[in-house]
């Protein structure tokens, strides 16, 4: 029996069982126990992290996530302030000099595997085994991925069951191994929808409180354009509306969604980090969903299931909400099953690169924001290269800092983390990080297509919620508020129309009928049309587009009467008709860009700044990026011949490189940005999830 199952049954036998905050703390204290100690000598640590060596090591290491957990530290530590001390410490505990030495252990062109596999004595034993019948569990309601809005509906569903006194079942499926493990935001937030969903807290206080971590009010709001060399301030009343940041709050996201699950757990949630949802249940004839399964585990990278094989669980329900994000697996499948795009316009998607400084507090300014337009990605005025960054200082003495650029862009020559790290060298930014230390790194892509990319939101069994639909609003750069408002109003109308469905809850029955009818909540997309997302969504529905055809000042001057004047009345529409990965222009066209070496100060080697970001996939699975069958000449014959094979560059964790001319995938560096999905030549990339548990491991992003 799958270890998800036995804590599954042991809830429901009504028996003395540890909760799910529990069950992490002592996964947490389990995992510690079973960290190797270090043979080698501490100067090995330093490793240089660029090598390029093929090592394989026979050491079983364990990743550093678990014990990162903020469960495994007290309340009362000064977390943020010992981040990197900590980091020196205990390096990662899996050793950096293993994580360098054996950067491509995970790699497409390295094919042994060193865990003794089951006994298989033929492949139709095998095959046998890889399908056998999978254990399931229902719920009322099962949530896929625990973000804002999959915590925000998990949330509202709850406090519906108390006002109505219906116990319905909730369950939250998370990949990460802890809740905020994979959430990284910029993030200045917007009040609004939480307030909404917990009128009567203090969420600031307690955030603070319970995870040591501050939403600072926004107390100056600045906008630059820059040059090479120097910066223009754009006065606040020629921005618009929605770049006025009054009443926002500089927060870590992923500690905001730490701060929600131990809410929703107090409610009556299930949670369940570390379990990947890898595949969509649909009825017999494929018209309705029916649940998820999760991925099975302890298969080697060649296919085959070591001792510690698992199947996958069946975690089926009445409603399925997909969380997953911007690019979520499941939900893009979903959206080609039903053809949930039809009409829309191609969704269009922008890449974040993050980093967490802590700097000096006597240079800290609690509360400043700054964005800025130009350099280094737009050099004229005509650039349609769609993007900025961002900075912004958290009590008590952080700077989040990040570039954000449109995927969309021509030239494949453009490196986006190069390009990051060469706009901290300006003269009115560096100075910011004086006497600072980098404590964190990452990277996610995020919808930018808004209202005309929106897919249809329901089907038969279930409905799409935040950035797994795309309410992101580009102008605002912020999604976090509307994903929080999707979340809510989905649960709301979820919860509606299983209350009057006159269903008993699986609570009290442990099971579902399969013959019961699988709904289409329609009314949930009815509500959000209906929403105050809606209108702020229709207000700039065309403004990213107007970018991308009139380049940097056209688009400017687009924005500035859309939002100053019409507010969304134009009669006509800018629709974006091509994918991202089609808009990459042949790189004849371009001259190679030269970037400046990092100095190890104030700009890094992508190798060093991704440890910072706690990566971890075990060495021996799958590689969960796989190349599409129907596709497999396009890496050599298209992408490195026609474009000088941009994943080189785009990708910001160094999965990408050829070799020999050969493409090799060093699938342990992902970061699950989804960026290689989307920008490949031709998406030749299917990316799937791997074991659950594995990626980055965020503790401040």
């Amino acid at each position: 029996m799958s270890s998800l199952l036995q804590v599954l049954l042991r809830r429901r036998q009504g028996g003395v069982v540890a909760s799910s905050a529990l069950l992490r703390r002592r996964r947490c204290a389990a995992t510690i126990s079973s960290i190797p100690q270090s043979t080698t000598n501490s100067s090995n640590a330093e490793t240089n992290t660029n090598t390029n060596t093929n090592t394989n090591t026979n050491t079983t290491t364990r990743p550093f996530s678990s014990f990162h957990s903020k469960q495994c530290f007290n309340k009362k530590s000064n977390y943020l302030k010992n981040f990197h001390k900590n980091i020196n410490q205990y390096q990662y505990q899996y050793q950096y000099h293993q994580f360098a030495n054996s950067i491509r252990s995970f790699s497409t062109d390295n094919k042994e595997s060193d865990t003794t596999n089951t006994n298989i004595d033929n492949d139709d034993d095998l095959l046998q085994l890889l399908n056998s019948p999978r254990e399931s569990m229902p719920f009322d309601v099962l949530i896929v991925g625990g973000g804002p809005a999959g915590l925000a509906a998990s949330i509202r569903l709850k406090q519906l069951c108390m006002e109505k006194d219906l116990d319905l079942s909730v369950c939250v499926v998370e990949k990460g191994n802890e809740i905020g493990a994979h959430i990284l935001s910029g993030n200045v937030f917007e009040p609004r929808a939480i307030e909404e969903l917990f009128p009567n807290i203090d969420w600031r206080t307690e955030l603070v409180e319970n995870h040591s971590s501050n939403a600072t009010p926004v107390k100056s709001d600045n906008f630059l354009f820059l040059t090479e060399e120097s910066s223009y301030s754009i006065p606040n009343f020629l921005l618009p509306k929605e770049l006025h940041n009054d009443g926002n709050y500089i927060i870590s996201l992923g500690q905001l969604c730490r701060w929600m699950g131990a809410k929703a757990e107090e409610l009556g949630v299930e949670i369940y980090p570390g379990f990947a949802a890898s595949e969509v249940l649909y009825n017999e004839d494929k018209t309705a969903v029916r649940g998820i399964a999760t991925r099975d585990m302890g298969i080697d990278k060649n296919g085959k299931p070591k001792e510690t094989f698992e199947r996958g669980v069946e975690l089926r329900a009445r409603q399925t909400l997909f969380a997953e994000g911007a690019r979520g697996s499941c939900s893009e499948s979903l959206i080609s099953h039903f053809n949930l795009r039809k009409g829309k316009s191609e969704q269009t998607y922008g890449l974040g690169i993050k980093e967490v400084w802590e700097i000096p507090e006597e240079h800290h300014q609690p509360g400043l924001v700054i964005h800025t337009l130009g350099y280094p990605l737009q050099s004229s005025v005509t650039e349609k290269t769609f993007g900025g960054t961002f900075l912004y200082h958290q009590e008590p003495n952080l700077i989040l800092t990040g570039l954000v650029i449109g995927l969309d862009y021509a030239n494949p020559y453009i490196n986006p983390y190069k390009e990051f790290q060469r706009w901290k060298t300006h003269p009115d930014i560096r100075k910011h990080f004086e006497g600072g230390t980098c404590i964190s790194y990452g990277a996610r892509v995020l919808n930018e297509g808004g209202f005309h990319s929106l897919p249809k939101l329901t089907f038969n069994g279930g409905a799409l919620i935040g950035c797994s639909a795309g309410f992101l609003n580009s102008v605002k750069i912020k999604g976090s508020h509307t994903a929080l408002k999707s979340g809510m109003v989905a649960a709301e109308s979820v919860f509606e129309c299983l209350a009057n469905s006159n269903v008993t809850p699986v609570s009290e029955t442990f099971e579902i009928n399969e013959e019961e009818e699988m709904k289409e909540v329609s009314s949930y997309e009815d509500a959000m049309k209906n929403s105050w997302v809606y209108d702020e969504l229709y207000q700039v529905r065309n403004c990213h587009e107007s970018f991308a055809r009139y380049g940097l000042l056209g688009g400017l001057v687009y924005t500035g009467l859309v939002t100053h004047v019409t507010k969304g009345r134009e009669p006509w529409t800018l629709f974006h008709s091509k994918r991202d990965s089609e808009k990459t222009e042949e790189a004849s066209k371009f001259e190679p860009i030269l970037y400046p070496q990092p100095d190890g100060v104030l700009t890094f080697d992508l190798l060093t700044n991704l440890q910072r970001s706690g990566t971890y996939h075990d060495d021996d699975q799958e590689a969960h990026l796989r190349i599409k069958e129907d596709r497999t000449q396009i890496p050599e014959s298209v992408s490195l011949q026609t474009y000088e094979a941009p994943e080189q560059r785009f990708c910001p964790a160094s999965v990408y490189e050829y070799v020999d001319s050969k493409l090799v995938i060093n699938a342990q560096n992902c970061v699950h940005c989804k960026c290689c999905s989307i920008k490949m030549p031709g998406e030749y990339i299917n990316w799937t999830c791997p074991e659950g548990g594995g990626g980055p491991q965020y503790q401040v992003m």
